[in-house]
Parts: structure tokens; sequence; C-alpha cells
């Protein structure tokens, strides 16, 4: 590739900062897609894809060579000590063009490739219609109606063709509210409850200081009008009261009470996204010292005012899904609608409907809020070269609240803190085209469900990997956050994910999961050996009274019987053997000889079965590398062949076939060498 200047560089000192008098020396390469480290005494390997790099930094020349630092979106933190600094410089020189590309056609998505048999390009583009997902609400209904003006984006181009209003909202309300809308987006339902109260979004009116428009005053009337239970609905402003009132000097702002009745408004004070950039970067910098105390990571925490911002994320969406709960319908807004609304709406929806707490309902509830109602992904997550003003951490902090609900409800959420992981890696990586583009409109232009894999398709085949162990399907229906400052924590799973002695040696959601797999291996098992069993004896049974039968309808007893059982036995065998018909108890036919001889014959596959299954799973402790001498780290998941029991690394482990000896006959994973022994065995 001719933006790759040096494809491989000997000799480079991997520095960490828990470790910097002892660096790890190995072989640095420079693919199209990562820059890999290569430790040669370990054999472990660092891989950082080039779309996660956030920045590189070429600091200044030391006695052991030029050091590069690079920070990643992932939160990795890595500096590379290349000998000659003209080496240094050609990693640094093809990093910088390939890690940002100027067009969104070169990202990664356009140009990746799994593994064959991995799933289909087709796969995932089709789980989730926004028809779908508001049938599901009830939605269209004799108060609530499909809005036909967006059909090919000309009413608002960074809304989804399909929006609901209304029913009440005519042609000349719906152009005249998303002319009086920033950006056109007028106020389209996004959740109703089951009460009948609901949550619309718009974004910020262009109220200047004295406008008014009687259209949208009739809309947000409309919408207050869809719910029979109060006589009152919520207007809320997520931003704080002083931006907004900067805003009116735009020409933009917020509603006047005066103008718009039966409406109560609340500002509810969520900072912006430059306020937020700045919060993430302080973030990493306290997670990034050198010499960290407790003092000095706690006050740069602090200081950051990271935990705060979350706080006032969950804080405003608890509001809103108590409003609902109660039965008050919320409009909400922020400036352009599609970054802290995009958040709260999301939030509270997830609050209070239990389907978002599942891992299909939580990437609908990411399709409808997020993708369809266009936030701005490729600006706020800088895929490609832009204004860095624009580059924010806005999904990031969703995610992170969804986190807290989740540490203060783990019975509540189907996922765990990997799902949430994974989401976040490939909102950033553009591995996957699901995320690439600033609204639907833009991803149908890019034809991405033709051109790129999605990352839906990809999650399918390791849902297994996301399943919450805690989970109670039943449990309370609405859920609310406990606000308390001691209660909003620092989420070291993301932030301080790759520092090594900051986490457990065994995650206990892993020894959860590991533990549930396991007793369901076992009772999958379990199940086909009892059925086994049934069968045989039932075989036995069967054999019985046909011998049995046929005894009583060949013998008759004379008169007077010799009381000696061979001698009978032999007689009746006799007798047996010389009858014209096919009896079934002749000897030839069915004897307890020939049963036992059944019985041998199938013996080999019934030691095939019980030998399938692994009934004991080696011990997750102790065990620091896979079979193919790749170390295991805080962050490698150690996954159980279920055949052999054995434990193996992600790379080893990527097949799954079901196993003679489980009832089920789902396809488990297995490692390479037993996918073999299976195959060969199976019919």
């Amino acid at each position: 590739m001719d933006d790759i200047k040096l494809a491989k560089v000997e000799n480079v000192r991997m520095i960490d900062r828990y470790n910097a008098k002892n660096p790890t020396v190995g072989t640095l390469y420079l693919t199209a897609t990562h820059l890999i480290f290569v430790e040669p005494d370990s054999n472990k390997e660092t891989w950082i894809l080039h779309m996660h790099i956030a920045n590189i930094e070429k600091l200044p020349l030391s006695t052991t060579g030029s050091p590069l630092l690079i920070r990643c979106k992932t939160f990795l933190s890595v500096t590379f000590v290349i000998p000659k600094d003209s080496e240094c410089h050609d990693v640094y020189t093809s990093l910088m063009k390939l890690y940002q590309p100027v067009s969104i056609n070169k990202l990664y998505c356009f140009n990746y490739q799994p593994a064959k048999d991995d799933f289909p390009k087709s796969s995932g583009w089709d789980f989730f219609k926004l028809e779908n997902e508001f049938r599901r609400l009830r939605v269209p209904n004799d108060i609530w109606t499909l809005c036909t003006l967006n059909m090919n984006y000309e009413l608002c181009d960074t809304y989804p063709r399909q929006i609901y209003v209304p029913q009440e909202a005519n042609t000349a309300m719906l152009i005249g509210s998303s002319r009086f809308r920033s950006k056109g987006r007028l106020p389209a339902l996004t959740y109703l409850h089951s009460n009948k109260a609901s949550i619309c979004r718009c974004s910020q009116p262009l109220s200047g200081f004295s406008a008014r428009c009687l259209e949208d005053e009739q809309m947000l009337e409309a919408i207050r009008k869809t719910n029979p239970n109060t006589d009152y609905m919520y207007v809320v402003d997520t931003r704080p009261r002083i931006n907004a009132m900067a805003n009116r000097a735009a020409g933009k702002g917020y509603e006047n009470e005066a103008f718009y009745e039966n409406i109560k408004f609340h500002f509810l004070g969520i900072e912006n996204i430059h306020v937020q950039r700045t919060s993430l970067q302080k973030l990493i910098e306290a997670c990034e010292q050198k010499t960290p105390t407790m003092s000095g990571f706690l006050n740069s925490l602090e200081s950051s005012g990271w935990l705060k911002n979350i706080r006032s994320i969950l804080d405003t969406s608890s509001f809103i899904a108590s409003a609902v709960d109660k039965g008050v319908s919320v409009v909400v807004h922020c400036s352009d609608g599609w970054d802290r609304t995009a958040q709260v709406c999301s939030l509270a929806a997830l609050m209070l409907d239990p389907y978002y707490r599942t891992i299909k309902g939580f990437q609908a509830l990411i399709e409808k809020d997020w993708l369809a109602f266009g936030h701005k992904f490729s600006e706020r997550c800088g895929h490609v070269q832009t204004d860095q003003r624009e580059v924010s951490p806005i999904f990031t902090q969703f995610l992170d609240c969804t986190w807290q609900l989740m540490t203060q409800r783990s019975d509540a959420f189907e996922f765990n803190e990997r799902f949430l992981l994974i989401l976040h890696d490939h909102v950033h990586s553009c591995q996957f085209g699901t995320f690439v583009g600033n609204c639907e409109k833009d991803r149908l232009d890019l034809k991405l469900s033709e051109r790129t894999f999605s990352l839906w398709g990809f999650m399918a085949n390791h849902l297994n990997e996301y399943i919450n162990p805690l989970y109670k399907p039943d449990v309370d229906k609405t859920i609310k956050p406990n606000l308390q400052p001691q209660c909003i924590k620092f989420w070291r799973g993301m932030f301080s994910r790759f520092e090594s002695g900051v986490h457990p040696r065994e995650p206990l959601s892993d020894l959860l999961l590991v533990s549930k797999d396991h007793c369901t291996s076992l009772e999958d098992h379990v199940q086909h050996l009892t059925k086994r069993i049934a069968s045989f004896k039932n075989y036995i049974s069967k054999s019985a009274k046909k011998l049995q039968d046929a005894t009583a309808k060949t013998y008759k007893e004379p008169a007077s019987e010799i009381n000696d059982n061979k001698y009978n036995y032999d007689r009746k065998m006799s007798e047996l053997s010389s009858a014209d018909d096919d009896h079934p108890l002749k000897p030839t036919e069915m004897s307890f000889a020939n049963l036992s001889l059944n019985e041998r014959i199938d013996s080999a596959s019934i030691k095939e079965e019980i030998n399938s299954v692994a009934v004991d799973w080696k011990s997750m402790r102790n065990v620091t590398a896979c079979s193919c001498s790749t170390p295991f780290d805080q962050f490698s998941k150690k996954t159980h062949c279920w055949k052999c029991g054995d434990i193996f690394c992600e790379r080893c482990i990527d097949k799954s076939i079901p196993l003679p000896g489980q009832d089920s006959g789902k396809p488990v994973p297995v490692c390479r060498t037993c996918f073999r022994l299976v195959q060969k065995t199976s019919p």
C-alpha cells in the first residue's frame, strides 16, 4: 500500500507505564488495517486497529530511541520506542494517513472480509425495521399515524423516512412546525407507553426573543391531546438555562410558555458537546497519571466532571421516565435534537420498557433513537478527517449511563458489560457499516447494506458471550436509578480496561457465565442419557413381553408336566424352531442372546455419545496461556471447549457443532481438534 513507508521495525520497545523500567522488546508490523506489536519471548501480540487511533504524538528523542505515543478511542495508551528516528518518522507519517481517512469511502468497512464461514453480508441488515418497532408499541393507531411527507427526506433530511405524528396534525401544521424548528426537526413520536403517555423529540424552536409559529403551537397541542390522562404535558429542554438563553440571540432558543398552552417547561442542565469532549480528555489524563496516588486520582476524576455529567444525563432521563410512568407526556429537545435528546430519550425508554433491556431490544433502541433519528456518528466519533470541535463522546456517555443502571440493577438486563464494550469499540472501528454516516439518508446514499457487513450479523454469532447470568426476565417493568453521589461509579472496565494489575484475575461475570454454560451442557447431556436409558428399558421390556406371549401361545401344559426347567425350556425352543411361520421368538429372529448382541453392536455409538461431552471443565484459575501459546491477560476471554473441557483463546475456538451426546442438537463451541473429531464420527 502506498501509504505504508515501512512495514516492519525490529527491536522496538513497548513501554507499560506500570513497568517502565522493564519495557518489552519486540517487532512492530504496519499493515493496511492494523499496527501489530509481537513479543517473541512470550508470543503475545498487541493489535491496534488504525480506525481506533485517536491521536499520535511524537515525543522528544531519548537515549534509547524515538518514542511514539499512541492514544486510542478504546482508551488504550501505548508508547513505542523505535531505535532510529528515521524509522519512527516513517511509521508516524504512515499512521497519520491511515488512521483518519479523508474520504468516507476509504473506511475499513468497505474492504473488510470476515472468514468464509462466519456470516453472509446480508446478515443483520434486516434484523430491525423501524415500522416493526413502532408496531410493537401499537403504532399506528386511532391517535398516532404515519406521516408520509418525509418519504423522500423533503420534510427533514436527518429524520427517518417514517415518522409518526398525531392523527390531528395536518400537512400545514407539519410543514409549519418543521420550518420553525432547527434543521427542520419537528416534534415526532419516539416512544409510546402502555398508559398512552408518550415521548416526542425535536430540536429547538427558531423563536429568538419574540418570534412565534401558530402551526408549531398547534402541533404541540395536538401531541398533548393524544394523552387523555392529563390536561398538560412537559416540554423538557435538556440544556442549561444560560445556554438556551444565549441561543435566543442567534434567533433560536426555547418555547415561550405564554404562547404554548397547557405545557410545563423544564430546563435540566446537560452540558454541550464541547464540555463533554473536554471532560473526557481530563478523565483520560486522570487514568494516565504516571505515579497515581489515591488523592491524585480522585482529585483528577472530580475535576474532569465526567461523573457529574453522567449523573446529569441520568437525572434528566429519570425525570422523563417518571413523568411518563405517571401518565404525563413529554416533548424533549436540546439544540439540534441529535445528541442530548438521543441520550435521554433512549435512556428513559430503557428505564420504562423491559424489552429494551434485552439484547435484541437494546439493539432496536439504538437503531431507533440513534441511527434512524440522526445522531451524527461519523462526526462525533471522528471516522474521517473533520473539524475536531464536532467530535464528542455522546454515545460513550449513553453506554456509561447504561452501565450505571446495570450495576444498580444487574438482574434487570439480559446483556453484560462485554456487550457494551463490543458496541463501543465497533462504533469507532468502522469494521462494519452499521454506524457509518450521520443519518439514515447518508447510509442509503452510501448503499451500506449492499457494500458492507452489519455489526448485528456479527454479534448474532457471539450471543453466548454477551449473556448476563443474573438476568431475571420477570423483574420490575420500570426501573429507576439511584442518583446519590456515592452510587455513580467510575467505569473501570471501560476507561482502565488495558491497565494491568487493576482488574480481578477472573471477572465474576465470566465465572458465572462459565458455570451457567457448564450446567447447561451437563443438563443437556443428562437429558440425552435419560432418553437413551428409557429407550433401552422399553426395548428390553417389549422383547421380554414378546417372549412371554409367544410362550403362552405355543405351550399347552400336559397332564403331567416334568418339573425340570431346563428340560421344559429346551422342549419349548425346539417346538418354536420347527414352527412353519415367522415366529418373533425363533432363535434366529429374537432371543435374549440376540438382544445382548444388539446391545454389543450399539455400545460403540453409546461410548461415542458419552465421550462427546466433557463432564469436567478445566478451572479458569491459573490458566495463563492458550495451547497456541497466546498468553491470557485481563482483557482476553477464556473459552471452554464443550467436548474436551479445555480452555482456549477466541481464535482457537472459532467453531461450533452439535455434539452427539447432547439432546438439544444445538451447535456449541468446540476447539478445532474436537471439531474435526466430531465431523468424522457424525453421520
